[in-house]
């Protein structure tokens, strides 16, 4: 799977530079300060985030590949969704904005299962919404949280043969123990093109800084993103350094 050589378990890390798009470029420029509090990419003027609605921390284990975070206690209680108003009070934030005429489907999971095994993607997703068109949503992950999450037209995510999500997908790692506190993320369909099933698109942005990761539909254009022939490629996508991660998740985007 991707998770051999994804970013999310690197323990070099480097960091990427490219253009963001004008999209995120205009989200940035109607941001307000850190003060106001009124923008979701905003974090708090007393540097104190809130973990309101996450349930106990669980502790990580293993290296590299095996690599295992926090996975909340009770399981998947470390990805939260909240309002558009408490966003900014989150340490790590994922805004997701859709399609403008059809709703989709985004299941959000843990690297590890809730059997403690690396089946996160195997159906056992901790955060399923539905994104209604022209919708946006926002979810706030905890301390230690990696994974990924799948998206796909309409009310279910397609699997391949063994059962895991075979849609396009996100991967994250916020606040990496085993990284010293550095995050990451990157678009991915591997999974998607290794079922021989369609790819839709998807980007990522961090709307903090200067980087993105992204494929279009059918992977016209890939772009600082993991195809089946980056499987055992590392240091795609991007890496951040310790702090707050607001991202700009684009699902069916187009380029």
């Amino acid at each position: 799977m991707q998770f051999a050589k994804s970013l999310l378990l690197l323990a070099a890390l480097t960091t990427s530079t490219l253009a963001l798009p004008t999209t995120l470029e205009r989200r940035q420029a109607t941001s307000s300060s850190a003060a106001s509090g009124s923008s979701w990419t905003s974090t708090p003027s007393s540097g104190s985030y809130s973990t309101a609605g996450f349930g106990s921390s669980t502790s990580s284990s293993g290296s590299g590949a095996t690599y295992e975070g926090n996975v909340g206690n009770p399981y998947g209680s470390n990805i939260i969704t909240v309002d558009a108003a408490s966003a900014s009070n989150y340490k790590y934030v994922a805004q997701f904005t859709g399609s403008n005429t059809d709703d989709w489907t985004v299941a959000i999971f843990n690297k590890y299962g809730p059997d403690g095994q690396m089946t996160g993607w195997y159906g056992n997703a901790c955060n399923t919404f539905t994104l209604a068109a022209g919708e946006t949503v926002y979810i706030a992950f905890d301390e230690d949280s990696n994974g990924g999450w799948v998206a796909a037209s309409g009310s279910t995510i397609p699997t391949d043969a063994s059962g895991g999500y075979a849609s396009t997908w996100g991967e994250f790692d916020f606040g990496s123990t085993t990284n010293s506190g550095w995050s990451g993320f990157d678009v991915s369909v591997i999974a998607a093109q290794n079922a021989g099933l369609s790819i839709s698109g998807m980007q990522i942005c961090d709307a903090l800084g200067s980087v993105c990761s992204s494929v279009t539909q059918d992977a016209a254009t890939v772009n600082n993103a993991y195809t089946s022939a980056e499987t055992d490629v590392g240091g795609i996508g991007a890496n951040l350094a310790s702090g707050p991660v607001r991202l700009a998740v684009t699902i069916d985007y187009s380029g």
